[in-house]
């Protein structure tokens, strides 16, 4: 467990999956992201699932203990270049409170301090303002903007419907741990 001013980053627990059904149910939630609304049936697989996984964090209020939103963060193949990816989806209740940065540096630091890790990268939309404004309070710099390189949803008739993206990325020398 990690833990912050305001929250606590751990592992997920079965028992999280009304509260990620809470928001991952939300059809905003996919404007950026793929997949679709889930069901209570399937946000108790998915708990269950990223229970006995490390790539998922929950991130939850320390004073409440209420999960908030989750972190993704794994290593990246080939696994001896120690270069991991971040991901983040909030509860759109707890947007623009600064959670999701404050959790990430705390991720972020823990695993520069501990498991060796050499750099993190992550990717959002270019049209993920919000997205792209947190991996820069995060110190991380745009090293690249990839065209139409993935598409989340298709249109009426099929098609995909292909989105840029922001690539980002910091290394273990330019932040602090502080652990």
């Amino acid at each position: 467990m990690i833990h912050t001013d305001r929250l606590v980053v751990r592992p997920f627990q079965p028992e999280d999956a009304q509260a990620l059904h809470a928001y991952l149910s939300l059809p905003e939630i996919y404007r950026f992201e793929p997949g679709e609304p889930i069901s209570l049936d399937e946000a108790k697989k998915l708990a269950l699932a990223r229970s006995l996984a490390r790539d998922f964090w929950a991130v939850v209020l320390a004073e409440t203990g209420e999960l908030i939103g989750h972190l993704y963060f794994a290593q990246k193949e080939p696994a001896q270049w120690m270069t991991w990816e971040l991901g983040y989806i909030f509860h759109p209740a707890y947007h623009n409170h600064g959670y999701a940065t404050e959790s990430a540096a705390a991720l972020i630091r823990h695993g520069f301090a501990h498991w060796g890790i050499h750099r993190v990268m992550a990717r959002c939309n270019t049209q993920n303002f919000a997205s792209w404004k947190v991996l820069e309070k995060l110190g991380m710099r745009r090293e690249g903007h990839f065209r139409r390189n993935a598409f989340f949803h298709r249109d009426a008739a099929g098609n995909p419907l292909w989105g840029d993206a922001y690539e980002y990325a910091i290394l273990a020398e330019e932040v602090g741990t502080g652990d």
